[in-house]
């Protein structure tokens, strides 16, 4: 019998949404997890990074905005959703936007990824496109 990763997601697993149960979708602790997680991940302290935010948003930031969007106790204080670039920007990640896709039963795919799935796609869609054609011809080929 093989042996399972329960560590590693299945590649081929279809991403599902959140299921729309009630009370099931307050993210607040969530989210402030994770914005501590990236921030714990990210390059210079809280300093910086709320520096970085404030040159890229053109608003204030402080360090003590991040704590408190940070700390899963201070639920009614959760970072703004039009922060959420802003941050990911700063850290350079994508924690945000992968983690709303995963929410929403989606995969968030970047760059090369992005364009190598189109592609992928579009190839599907030649082979397909093929087979028809062909079909079509012998059933012509038939009738003549």
């Amino acid at each position: 019998m093989a042996r399972r990763d329960r560590y590693t997601a299945d590649l081929f697993e279809v991403p599902q949404p959140a299921a729309p149960l009630p009370a099931s979708m307050d993210y607040r602790s969530e989210v402030a997890a994770l914005v501590g997680q990236v921030l714990k991940n990210a390059d210079g302290d809280r300093y910086e990074i709320a520096a970085r935010m404030g040159r890229l948003s053109g608003a204030e930031v402080s360090k003590y905005m991040l704590d408190a969007w940070a700390s899963e106790a201070r639920d009614a204080y959760n970072m703004p959703f039009y922060q959420a670039p802003v941050l990911e920007t700063a850290c350079d990640t994508h924690a945000f936007s992968n983690w709303m896709a995963d929410k929403r039963g989606g995969r968030l795919l970047i760059g090369r990824e992005a364009l190598n799935a189109e592609l992928g796609k579009l190839e599907r869609l030649k082979e397909d496109a093929g087979k028809k054609i062909r079909e079509l011809k012998k059933l012509m080929g038939e009738l003549e």
